[in-house]
């Protein structure tokens, strides 16, 4: 039985999480993180690791998703 074959009506599960807020607020923020972390890198000459960039900038940004305008 094939995901489309079991009635949910949403085609490929894996493509509704996908299109769901939650997983694009995270790839919003990873992708912002993952910017923080090359620049603070490059401020301390060395790779600081994606928990102290993601530690960091949690400290600097917050943690409350920013309002859409």
């Amino acid at each position: 039985m094939s995901a489309q074959d079991s009635g949910s009506g949403h085609g490929d599960p894996e493509q509704w999480v996908r299109q769901t807020r939650l997983v694009k607020d995270w790839e919003r923020r990873k992708q912002d993180i993952l910017a923080h972390k090359w620049y603070e890198s490059e401020r301390a000459g060395r790779d600081v690791g994606w928990d102290h960039a993601t530690v960091d900038w949690l400290i600097r940004h917050g943690i409350t998703p920013k309002k859409q305008t």
